[in-house]
């Protein structure tokens, strides 16, 4: 059934309670695919839903309008997963105009191949519904160089896209019905790690341009997840997180192949304790990257342990740092270790990585040959003690 916002605005997306992967992340708690319906003189639609979810969305629309009675479609982004219905709610619907950005009328012409009513929009680009009006931003690299968000101005709903989402299905629709909020919040922390993190000083640019614009949110409308009805919480937690804030918290994150390189993170991260700063162990091919990555967002500390396997990193090193590397994570401060046997060569790549990276290296890296002595295990320990006293502000 579609749930209504407001008077005459309505949910009509589509629940996947089975996806398991998206953008290379696991997504434990399926998702959502958000999009709304507005009923005035110009019946408009925001966005549509992925390709095998449009039966679902025009049955929802149906319970409230013919779906071939709207006018006016409007399209934040062009990734399939929110276009993939376009082409075939478009040859039902018949629309007498497609709104979308610059970018957005390139993309979706250049993957649909399709002559469709393009209007073209900008940032501060107005329309009027009839008793309604709805306000344009261009959010471009948020996180495609199309995207832009649609505010409702009577109504102070912001349809936002994919910003303050979340991969989540739920029989809720609201963040002040889930009866589990700290996991729900878990999960836009995550999506935020893994998707926009790259893009913290254009979250907080957007932000600025909310304020000069005197934008007031009564209801953020994600196009994943729960629709935010309390949005100060998000709103708080996006500028620090654009902002690149940290905590005193540092994650070892490190693989081991006969159990040197782990004894080393365990002397490690004894010593971390030691200085009380807030510590996560996470051992590569046991934990998916995307949710060490949900951490690395927050953590000002990072070490990384790797054996050398080849001449070369441990593989799993190599792609969590491949991942990572996309990702371009602000402020931390970062050390390698590892341990070897007749060539050493993972810590200087890992180093050589994390450089590349802008991370800043406060420890040239150290390694045991074969197995770290008990000597050695102590000195570790008291390694990552001063790492911890001397980067985190403890």
């Amino acid at each position: 059934m579609p749930i209504e916002l407001a008077p005459n605005v309505f949910w009509v997306g589509a629940i996947d309670w089975d996806i398991r992967e998206f953008h290379g992340y696991v997504t434990e708690r399926g998702s959502t695919y958000n999009a709304f319906l507005i009923l005035d003189d110009k019946i408009t639609l925001i966005d549509t839903v992925k390709k095998e979810f449009v039966p679902e969305l025009l049955e929802r629309v149906a319970a409230v309008v013919d779906p071939e009675k709207i006018d006016y479609i409007v399209s934040n982004h062009v990734e399939m997963d929110h276009s993939g219905g376009l082409p075939e709610v478009m040859a039902r619907v018949k629309p007498e105009k497609l709104f979308c950005s610059a970018m957005g009328k390139a993309g979706l012409s250049r993957h649909y191949q399709s002559d469709w009513p393009f209007e073209e929009v900008k940032t501060g680009h107005e329309i009027s519904l009839g008793r309604r009006h709805l306000l344009f931003l261009e959010t471009p690299m948020l996180h495609w160089p199309d995207s832009m968000m649609s505010f409702l101005k009577e109504e102070q709903i912001l349809f936002s896209s994919d910003g303050f989402g979340a991969h989540f299905a739920s029989s809720e629709r609201f963040d002040d019905q889930t009866k589990d909020y700290a996991a729900y919040f878990h999960q836009l922390k995550k999506y935020y790690a893994n998707i926009l993190m790259p893009f913290g000083s254009l979250i907080t640019r957007l932000l600025n341009s909310v304020d000069q614009l005197h934008l007031d949110f009564k209801l953020i409308a994600p196009d994943h997840g729960l629709l935010l009805r309390d949005p100060g919480k998000v709103l708080t937690a996006y500028r620090k997180w654009g902002a690149g804030e940290v905590e005193p918290k540092a994650l070892v994150i490190y693989d081991t192949m006969w159990g040197s390189t782990e004894l080393m993170a365990q002397a490690l991260i004894n010593g971390l304790i030691d200085a009380g700063a807030e510590t996560l162990p996470y051992r590569l091919r046991r934990t998916h990257y995307s949710d060490i990555v949900t951490d690395v967002l927050d953590a000002g500390l990072l070490l990384f342990g790797s054996p050398t396997l080849n001449n070369t990193m441990f593989p799993s090193m190599g792609e969590f740092l491949t991942y990572l590397q996309g990702l371009r994570p602000q402020h931390k401060a970062a050390a390698c270790f590892g341990s070897y046997g007749w060539s050493g060569q993972a810590v200087s790549q890992m180093n050589q990585i994390l450089e590349a990276m802008k991370i800043k290296l406060v420890h040239e890296g150290f390694q045991c040959k074969y197995l770290p002595t008990l000597h050695e295990l102590v000195e570790i320990r008291a390694r990552g003690e001063h790492l911890a006293r001397e980067n985190l502000k403890l």
